[in-house]
């Protein structure tokens, strides 16, 4: 009952397992992949943070046309901007651009706002974006059809 102990593997039967190497090849080719796949990915990130920022450009746009209408201007009767509804984008938090109230001409018949990039948006290839009431789009870095998507 109290025997010699023997080992579960016998001389004759080879061990499973990976050897060194073979995970050496494994942890090499992922490597590969996450340093193609990574920079995809941070592009994607930012354009949809873009997209965020081109949005709420948009939807501002469309709260200054209906101040227009109540007004029959775009400044406030003491020509100073009007109190945007929102002042970020994205509205949800994790804002990564600033919105505000750029310009507007001493008859205050027009205005540009703007969309001035922040946190991980700092050094985005496009810089600051802006929407006039004409519905001009610009940018102040990059091309107008790879910023504004056209």
């Amino acid at each position: 009952m109290f025997g010699k102990r023997t080992c579960a593997t016998s001389l004759g039967r080879k061990a499973s397992g990976f050897t060194l190497i073979e995970l050496m090849i494994v942890v090499a080719v992922i490597g590969i992949i996450a340093a193609v796949a990574y920079p995809s990915y941070q592009a994607h990130v930012r354009k949809t943070k873009r997209a965020d920022a081109q949005a709420a450009l948009m939807e501002l746009s469309q709260f200054m046309e209906r101040f227009y209408t109540a007004n029959g201007r775009y400044l406030k009767a003491d020509n100073s901007a009007p109190d945007l509804p929102f002042t970020e984008a994205p509205k949800d938090g994790g804002g990564t651009y600033d919105l505000a109230f750029a310009a507007s001409n001493p008859k205050a018949n027009s205005y540009i706002l703007q969309a001035t990039p922040k946190g991980s948006m700092a050094n985005d290839s496009c810089g600051t974006l802006t929407l006039s009431n004409t519905g001009a789009k610009g940018q102040t870095s990059g091309t107008l059809a790879d910023c504004w998507r056209r």
